[in-house]
């Protein structure tokens, strides 16, 4: 009898590479008992569409959602409750029943979070980070402060202590503030109308959890032992690409997360005993970028069949950005994970094959535009990958072995 399956989507990029199409795909093909999301926050956007017509792009619930999976929102990534209830809303309107369990470690992004990102990031002008604005790597750095400032998800369970703990966010975000952009006025903003809203949302999830509802708080090593008594397959779902991590990426135009497989394999290292990793790797057939920072190569590209792309300006990150895909930041992508993903099986999937000009990959080895077939990519990367995998449209339907 073969062990069971823990498979870990990662993308090779800056993000916005499919690993929404990767997650649907496996879910579809192995029916696991739960997506774990291992890194990043409610910045996700994880673009699934079905043969049917749905399209959903999930931020706070896993890309399975459709497939029926349940989710298990890891201690790794910080919850947002606003957004996690509006997300839960859309995919109940789409006729979706999700499920979502929160590990009750996990820490809380609030709107002083949110602002706080914003000030900074709009302040820096042209210096930008990159951020998308919505608080996370500063939710991050706010439990890494200390006791005092800290909010996780089991809390939102306590409505009578939750006024206290906002208040105490709210004085380490005006000292912080104080100090780097004094010219913001903290206290003309209307923060007892946003805690007003944050309370009124740990309510209605209290309620839910209460009620065995769709949003459920507990703890995630229970739930990964469930699945494993079950030998049910995993698929952990990763956020943003290896080419953003927080130790591989090119500062400051990083995440404050481990984009690489690190989290996920210490997850199946202590709670899936007996599971089979592999890594499944995930990069379109050619760059992009949502955000400041490098981008080697950019330039327009011809593509085609864009209708689903999900990308829009937006007030923080700019314009997407698009570029052939350079090989020697995906093989820095692959260097990166390579210490972590060493004696795993490594699969690649080539997505928005059908967007390119001859379903070709575009790519570039010194920033010269260039082409090649799909099945050439891993000998260009100089990685024999145990299988290839490529998308030509924006649903699992459309993948096939390379």
């Amino acid at each position: 009898m073969s062990a069971p399956q823990a498979y870990i989507v990662l993308g090779l990029g800056y993000g916005d590479e499919g690993k929404g199409l990767a997650t649907d795909w496996l879910c579809r093909r192995l029916r696991p008992g739960l997506v774990v999301r291992f890194n990043g926050g409610a910045q996700a956007g994880h673009t699934v569409v079905t043969a049917e017509g749905k399209h959903h792009v999930f931020s706070s619930f896993g890309a399975g959602t459709l497939a029926g999976v349940p989710t298990l929102w890891s201690a790794h990534c910080p919850f947002a409750p606003g957004p996690a209830l509006a997300e839960l809303a859309a995919l109940q309107q789409l006729g979706v029943a999700p499920q979502l369990l929160v590990d009750a470690a996990c820490p809380v992004t609030t709107h002083y979070d949110v602002l706080y990102n914003r000030v900074l990031e709009s302040r820096r002008g042209a210096g930008r980070h990159g951020s998308v604005g919505v608080g996370f790597g500063a939710t991050l750095a706010r439990h890494e402060a200390g006791p005092a400032a800290r909010l996780t998800a089991g809390q939102l369970l306590k409505p009578g202590a939750l006024p206290a703990a906002l208040a105490r966010i709210r004085a380490y975000y005006r000292a912080r503030l104080a100090t780097e952009a004094p010219e913001f006025a903290f206290d003309s903003v209307a923060h007892d109308t946003g805690d007003d809203r944050l309370l009124a949302a740990a309510d209605t999830l209290a309620g839910q959890h209460r009620a065995g509802g769709p949003v459920r708080f507990g703890a995630g090593a229970a739930a990964l032992a469930t699945v494993a008594a079950r030998g049910q397959a995993v698929v952990f779902e990763g956020a943003q690409g290896i080419l953003l991590d927080m130790d591989a990426g090119e500062f400051p135009h990083v995440t404050r997360s481990h984009t690489t497989s690190r989290n996920a394999l210490a997850l199946v290292r202590a709670h899936l005993p007996g599971y089979t990793a592999r890594i499944q790797y995930v990069t379109r057939a050619y760059h992009t970028r949502h955000g400041a920072g490098p981008l080697p190569g950019e330039a327009p590209l011809a593509l085609r069949h864009y209708e689903h792309e999900t990308n829009r300006p937006h007030p923080y990150q700019g314009c997407f950005r698009l570029a052939p895909l350079y090989l020697p930041s995906v093989r820095h992508a692959l260097a990166a994970d390579a210490p972590h993903a060493a004696g795993h099986a490594r699969h690649l999937l080539i997505t928005c094959l059908d967007q390119t000009p001859d379903q070709h990959v575009l790519c570039s080895e010194n920033e010269v535009p260039g082409s090649a077939a799909p099945g050439q990519l891993p000998a260009l990367l100089g990685v024999a990958f145990d299988s290839l995998q490529l998308a030509y449209g924006p649903t699992a339907a459309t993948v096939r072995l390379g």
